[in-house]
């Protein structure tokens, strides 16, 4: 791929909200992603699969879930345009996942993999500076949502849901917004309706 890759330039304007980057730092954005279309409920990573690659979606929608033994799934993650995804313990200690990233939707996103990236911290620093901030906004995200879980209403757990992806409500079935949320469907509709209800 080149810079002028319409994918790329995504990458690039996201990278470019935190540092400008020079020539030499653009072309090697080009030439160390690569670009993949994935199909509506195609995986990206598969538990027990080590995750090789750092996933930047350019369009479409993913969910990282992990399942139980009794097989009831459960939503970590949605990762939407211009958002990041991956098993981040899989990915830097290149050791199997527990969970699994669907796509949702038709989607493109480009990918890099460990030793890709781990080049680019090397020899050029601002992305060592722009992953630090990328990874501690999920883990901000991550412990943000662990505190809500235990000490917030479902009702509130949703309206926080709704700032923080508010575009998701009509892309997403009602049954993987609950899972987020740790509730059940029948009552998020409850919920749902509470909301709506005039006072």
């Amino acid at each position: 791929m080149d810079i002028e890759n319409l994918s790329v330039a995504a990458l690039l304007k996201f990278f470019e909200q935190y540092f400008p980057l020079n020539l030499a730092e653009r072309k090697e954005v080009a030439v160390r992603f690569t670009e993949r279309s994935v199909k509506r409920r195609g995986y990206i990573l598969q538990q027990g699969d080590v995750a090789k690659y750092f996933t930047f979606v350019v369009s479409g929608c993913f969910r990282q879930y992990v399942v139980d033994e009794t097989g009831k799934e459960y939503n970590l993650q949605f990762a939407v345009e211009n958002e990041w995804i991956t098993d981040l313990c899989s990915f830097y200690s290149e050791t199997a996942s527990n969970t699994y990233i669907e796509a949702l939707e038709p989607s493109v996103i480009l990918q890099i993999k460990h030793d890709d990236l781990l080049f680019l911290y090397t020899h050029y620093h601002k992305f060592d500076r722009n992953f630090r901030i990328i990874v501690e906004k999920k883990y901000i995200d991550l412990q943000n949502r662990v505190m809500q879980n235990i000490s917030i209403t479902a009702e509130n757990r949703y309206t926080n849901f709704m700032a923080r992806y508010p575009n998701l409500a009509n892309r997403l079935p009602n049954v993987h917004i609950a899972t987020y949320l740790g509730i059940t469907p029948e009552f998020l509709s409850k919920v749902r309706k509470k909301m709506v209800r005039p006072a």
